[in-house]
């Protein structure tokens, strides 16, 4: 439960102090915590390049001035510079702190102990993101009393077991569910497959050459042909 008030949270009536419109910085005031140490100077020594030839380079033996123009030697960092010099610093003397603009009381302003009380709360918005759909805004309650708020909060409390069940229920049926489309597109792609696979087998059939049927006058012709080219062979050797 949050609480808080509705004149010191919200912009329903003007301010109770205003920033006196007579009041200014006085020229002399100093807000400057720390400053410049005017004794400190800079070392004589102290302005280097920040870059340097690089002494270990040597100039390429094909190096060729006219066509490659003249040689310089690559730049490095200069392990002497230091960088812009600032002097110290240290407390300012004169230091008096951050000028407070001085306030007085508005004018304008006025108490109202009845800001709260509207005839018709004719409609509530809610302004917010969320990640997840499905959230449900009801039962709002508006009231000053903090008896209304403990009986609101016991019915919500058997209304909310109630939906939280019915939407377990549901979502145990919507599994279920899943499970058996599920189960049901698995067995539908095994016999597809199976399927397939015994029309592959009776294409594989198919490639053999087919095997005629012989009648019985057919081979009888062809036992007497076998035999007459016996005797054939018979005669041919004696």
């Amino acid at each position: 439960m949050e609480s808080g008030s509705l004149e010191e949270d919200w912009d329903f009536l003007p301010a109770k102090k205003i920033k006196d419109p007579e009041a200014k910085k006085p020229d002399d005031w100093d807000e400057r915590e720390k400053i410049d140490d005017p004794e400190d100077t800079k070392p004589e020594d102290w302005d280097k390049p920040e870059h340097m030839a690089d002494p270990e380079a040597t100039k390429p033996e094909d190096w060729d001035d006219d066509m490659d123009g003249e040689w310089e030697p690559p730049m490095i960092d200069n392990p002497e510079y230091k960088g812009e010099w600032k002097p110290k610093q240290i407390d300012n003397p004169d230091y008096k702190g951050k000028w407070v603009h001085p306030e007085i009381d508005n004018p304008e302003y006025t108490p109202d102990d009845k800001i709260y009380a509207f005839e018709d709360n004719g409609v509530i918005g809610f302004d917010l993101w969320q990640v997840k759909a499905g959230t449900i805004f009801d039962n709002v309650l508006v009231t000053d009393e903090e008896e209304d708020v403990k009986s609101m909060a016991a019915a919500w409390k058997t209304q909310s077991e109630g939906e939280k069940k019915m939407k377990d229920e549901q979502d145990e049926e919507q599994r279920k569910k899943d499970e058996e489309e599920a189960k049901k597109r698995e067995e539908e792609e095994k016999a597809n497959e199976e399927a397939e696979e015994a029309d592959d087998e009776d294409a594989g059939d198919d490639d053999h050459e087919p095997v005629e049927d012989i009648s019985s006058e057919q081979a009888a012709e062809e036992g007497e042909v076998r035999q007459y080219i016996s005797l054939c062979e018979e005669a041919f050797i004696e």
